[in-house]
């Protein structure tokens, strides 16, 4: 953990909590802020969507209209040496809102899903405002806020780093044998591209001796707080337009040199992104600069697309174009007058 200041306290303060407003018993008033009346019940605003499609500048405008901080939930933004690749809130938009969960972590800090589901639920309860907003596009962590993470130990320092090793000497190929091995319904399912999840599977069951399928429940939590969730999305194109862009003004604003900063660190997993993996293999001069552009490019727009398919699960938001913002306040406005009748 970074120097005590899990929350970022240091630089910004905090807001309040939330859980699925319609499951809650109605709760009485109480004073008024923002132009709305103030529930004794907290309730917690989830803003979500695609990378790109523009939730920064729209969670700023309901910030301010409802005077809260902003709890950020993006698994890359908390690591404080990559503001630029992650696209962090700036610090002028910090100015303006107050944020929590932004570069709050070191590369090398280990952080989890389960981590930031016990830090952001005490972070919820500590804030004086009967309403929070977090907002963000990382899925799991969104979900162990909002639907709670089942409870999977935390791995030991001395298996993650014997597991490390492992992966970087035998491969993902026989890493993935292995959980086969060991947990052969995990491994039907699990992304096994992704070196983080096997590597995780495999941390349990060698530490557990049990298999990492028999820690999942799949359960939802019950929540102290009512929830209205946001999802913001844009047609196709525009997304991608917009993603293709945003890529090329990382760049120009010194992406290269930030990943030269930390190119020490590559093997570390904060660091198994998109945008780093490109660029790194630019510096290792496995590609030119404009392939590693487009590669960028390309992986931001598939991993939107996987965002999407994550969300498409999610009956509980409501989508709107990011630009309506006085239409998602409508909506907002609607739903809290609705938990209070």
């Amino acid at each position: 953990m970074p120097n005590g200041n899990q929350f970022g306290i240091a630089q910004f303060r905090l807001s309040p909590p939330a859980t699925a407003y319609h499951h809650l018993p109605h709760p009485p008033l109480e004073g008024t802020r923002g132009g709305i009346s103030i529930l004794k019940e907290k309730t917690l605003i989830v803003i979500t969507g695609p990378t790109g499609v523009g939730k920064t500048e729209a969670t700023l405008h309901i910030a301010e209209h409802f005077d809260v901080p902003v709890i950020n939930a993006d698994s890359r933004q908390i690591f404080s040496e990559i503001p630029i690749g992650t696209a962090a809130p700036t610090a002028d938009q910090r100015l303006r809102v107050r944020h929590y969960f932004v570069g709050n972590h070191h590369l090398e800090d280990y952080y989890s899903a389960s981590l930031y589901e016990q830090d952001v639920l005490k972070l919820i309860d500590s804030l004086p405002s009967s309403i929070a907003l977090l907002s963000g596009g990382s899925m799991m962590y969104i979900d162990a806020v909002c639907k709670g993470i089942d409870n999977i130990p935390t791995i030991l320092p001395h298996i993650r780093q014997e597991m490390k090793q492992r992966l970087e000497t035998e491969g993902l190929a026989k890493m993935c044998r292995l959980l086969k091995e060991l947990d052969p319904e995990h491994w039907e399912t699990v992304d096994r591209n992704n070196p983080r999840r096997v590597i995780h599977a495999l941390e349990v069951c060698i530490q557990t001796g049990k298999t990492y399928t028999s820690f999942r429940s799949n359960s939802f939590k019950e929540r102290p707080f009512n929830l209205i969730k946001i999802g913001l999305n844009r047609n196709r194109e525009e997304l991608y337009k917009r993603i293709n862009r945003r890529v090329i003004q990382m760049v120009g604003q010194g992406m290269i040199e930030e990943a030269l900063h930390v190119y020490p660190q590559r093997t570390l997993n904060s660091l198994n992104t998109v945008g780093y993996k490109e660029l790194f293999e630019y510096l290792d001069g496995l590609t030119t600069l404009d392939e590693a552009i487009f590669k960028i490019q390309s992986n931001t727009r598939r991993y939107a697309r996987k965002q999407l398919t994550w969300y498409k699960k999610d009956r509980d938001l409501r989508w709107f174009n990011p630009d309506n913002v006085e239409e998602i306040l409508k909506y907002i406005h609607t739903a809290l007058s609705d938990t209070s009748k």
